[in-house]
């Protein structure tokens, strides 16, 4: 199978190559330049794998949550590519993909909670179950920090993402030890890549035109909650 795979749901913007088996990526941490950037990423992973886009079977993108701008910008390129190669989209959760990261250097805690600076006072949030060498989709919430209250399974414990960072007494009140927690990880085309290649296999490709976006909170216009 050979799928692109498209991520800019945040300050990241970043494209991968499931190539029968390996992936090839590149990211880049540049906030408001995503759209200069991820056609160029895509290009450069075509080329270092010698391959046309025409031999592409699909695009996955993250889906959001994630900034507005960023999640409509990712969708919005990854159907227009689909749209030229008459292929599907494979939307996958931008909170899944950044929770399969805890699993990368071949940790198996129990569950990962993802969570991201949603702004305003809020942070989006998933609690994902690790099933073998993958983790589980999961409902995902928007909210104030002091109202996350997940239901936590036995075992290792561990959290990723940019509302660690903005909150760091969130770690503590989940009671999770600061060597398990990375606040700099940011959700990866990587983990997009390996993710819609299983949702692929279960059926979950879409015709271009039905990819929707998940912004989880559609109100970006509310005064700030102060922290």
């Amino acid at each position: 199978m050979r799928l692109i795979a498209l991520e800019t749901a945040t300050e990241q913007c970043s494209a991968a190559l499931y190539l029968d088996g390996e992936i090839l990526g590149v990211a880049e941490r540049a906030a408001r330049r995503h759209g200069e950037l991820i056609l160029g990423q895509v290009e450069q992973l075509l080329r270092e794998a010698d391959i046309p886009r025409a031999s592409l079977d699909g695009v996955a993108v993250g889906r959001g949550p994630g900034a507005f701008t960023g999640v409509r910008l990712g969708l919005g390129v990854a159907q227009g590519m689909a749209f030229a190669l008459d292929r599907p989209v494979v939307p996958v959760s931008t909170l899944q993909a950044l929770a399969q990261q805890a699993l990368r250097e071949g940790r198996r805690p129990a569950a990962v909670l993802a969570a991201l600076d949603a702004r305003m006072g809020e942070i989006y949030w998933s609690l994902c179950p690790v099933r073998g060498d993958r983790v589980e989709t999961a409902a995902e919430q928007v909210g104030a920090p002091a109202s996350l209250v997940p239901a936590w399974p036995e075992g290792e414990r561990f959290g990723l993402g940019s509302a660690f960072a903005a909150y760091p007494e969130l770690a503590a009140a989940q009671g999770l030890a600061m060597a398990a927690v990375d606040p700099d990880a940011l959700p990866d085309a990587r983990e997009i890549a390996l993710l819609g290649v299983d949702a692929w296999e279960r059926g979950e490709a879409v015709a271009p035109e039905y990819a929707q976006p998940e912004y989880i909170r559609n109100d970006v216009a509310r005064p700030a909650t102060p922290r």
